[in-house]
């Protein structure tokens, strides 16, 4: 087997001749920023009741629902930062080799880092809506402090503009992702496992329409045995930088 810097090498070289490169992002990519999972090992499920993010439960027990919302994705969220391996990718999009970013997370740190084509396939953190008037709003223009806020105009209740238990995806991002994965002819999946559906369908899209797939993971996935051409494993600030700098 290739020792690692080789497969950097070439995965590298794969990106720099690339047509079309997409970039998949999952959690993995955002707990060196100190977002941590929601599954597995030190998930956040393992802390917190899931049931408290499904929708109906947040429409009928809103106060309950907030208290816990607000601590995870307030008060813990908005203390994160950009960290290397999305710095890279906004470095890669400025550079011209990278298109654009299929993201499972809400985190809103692609667009910090300065990525500006991000399809959020799960919405985002940052925006409430009111459930009154499906108006959004900046999260950073309500009162949090007040369970549950409410929209300063309309008086209806904020919800997170993110997927809960229950919802749909959202139409613009899930055929955007769909037209990436036909387009691309290369995948990096970055600290994702596929078990989250149906994102996790769209790299196995991306494969049947020819695109070669680089995965960097800390360990193997449900992707590395299935579809995956190149496995990187380790953390993705680490795999990323080496592969910049093999680009430069």
């Amino acid at each position: 087997m290739e020792d690692l810097k080789s497969r950097v090498r070439k995965a590298s070289d794969i990106i720099k001749k690339a047509r079309h490169v997409t970039a998949f992002t999952g959690a993995g990519i955002s707990v060196e920023s100190g977002i941590p999972p929601f599954r597995g090992a030190d998930g956040l499920w393992d802390k917190y009741d899931p049931q408290l993010l499904e929708l109906q439960y947040f429409l009928e027990h809103p106060e309950e629902s907030w208290r816990v919302i607000k601590e995870i994705f307030y008060d813990t969220f908005d203390k994160a930062r950009p960290n290397r391996a999305h710095e890279v990718l906004a470095e890669m999009e400025k550079a011209g080799y990278l298109k654009e970013i299929i993201t499972q997370n809400i985190d809103n740190l692609h667009q910090e880092a300065g990525n500006t084509l991000v399809h959020e396939f799960h919405g985002n953190s940052k925006t409430l809506i009111c459930t009154k008037t499906g108006e959004t709003l900046p999260a950073a223009y309500a009162d949090l402090d007040a369970i549950p806020p409410m929209h300063p105009a309309t008086g209806g209740l904020l919800k997170p503009d993110f997927i809960f238990f229950g919802e749909g995806i959202p139409a613009d991002a899930f055929q955007a992702s769909i037209e990436a994965a036909r387009n691309s002819d290369v995948f990096i999946l970055i600290g994702t496992t596929g078990e989250v559906m149906p994102a996790s369908q769209i790299p196995h899209m991306a494969k049947e329409n020819g695109a070669l797939i680089i995965e960097v993971n800390i360990e193997e996935s449900n992707y590395t045995d299935n579809i995956t051409d190149i496995f990187l494993p380790g953390k993705a600030t680490m795999i990323m930088e080496m592969i910049w700098k093999e680009m430069m």
